[in-house]
């Protein structure tokens, strides 16, 4: 009866959990008819680019349904630029891992981070660039910490959701609240002063832009990203 028991969970934790990946990069109907889209499909990148070219690097690719870097793909931007938006985001990062979620994103500059603000994607225990609260997973990078209650550790799936309106972006990390701030505000203002991008001109100075998932040399993967204008 025991060994029976043991056999019968396994095989509902099993089911639980091929139910849960069938439903991966895809929209409810009510979502549909809220107007979310979906920017992978589980099957495609072709909605992506990379930074400044027209073209989607190899390096990037689709691993178990989840848009993946193995090495050396560069930036990627979504193909379309957005103002005022929700975005829905998952991300798992490998250990000692760096990657990021840029908004407002544009091509003006020499790098991705040139001018766009960065929801930062880390390992927060073994990565070196873990001893300022500010580049911590979740965070608004250099800028604005994300509490410990919304981090979890390397390879585990994160829930991100970001909404900007009339500048206004907050940032939500597995359920809880990493940011709300007006970016142009005094508070906004004050914080880039104190930050690395003081001297960086038309730094987050851009009304609309693009989605960005940057390449910092380590294997990161994403998945369920999915967008509402708003």
């Amino acid at each position: 009866m025991f060994k029976s028991l043991k056999a019968l969970t396994l095989v509902l934790t099993v089911s639980s959990c091929a139910l849960a990946n069938a439903t991966d990069n895809q929209l409810t109907q009510q979502e549909k008819n809220a107007g979310w889209q979906l920017l992978f499909d589980g099957k495609d990148m072709s909605q992506w680019r990379n930074f400044k070219s027209d073209s989607l690097n190899p390096a990037w690719v689709i691993e178990d349904g989840a848009m993946t870097l193995t090495k050396g793909g560069g930036d990627l931007l979504t193909k379309k630029q957005y103002q005022n938006f929700e975005l829905h985001i998952d991300w798992k990062i490998s250990t000692k891992g760096n990657s990021g979620i840029f908004v407002l994103a544009d091509e003006t500059g020499q790098m991705i981070y040139s001018h766009a603000p960065e929801i930062q994607i880390i390992d927060n225990k073994e990565h070196p660039d873990n001893k300022i609260d500010s580049h911590l997973a979740g965070s608004i990078y250099d800028l604005f910490a994300a509490p410990a209650a919304a981090h979890k550790p390397a390879n585990s799936w994160n829930h991100v959701r970001i909404k900007m309106q009339d500048n206004h972006l907050q940032v939500w990390q597995n359920g809880i609240s990493t940011t709300s701030i007006v970016i142009g505000s005094t508070t906004w203002n004050t914080l880039v002063k104190g930050s690395k991008f003081a001297n960086w001109q038309n730094f987050a100075t851009a009304k609309q832009g693009h989605i960005g998932l940057q390449d910092h040399g380590d294997k990161v993967w994403f998945k369920n990203i999915k967008i509402k204008e708003l």
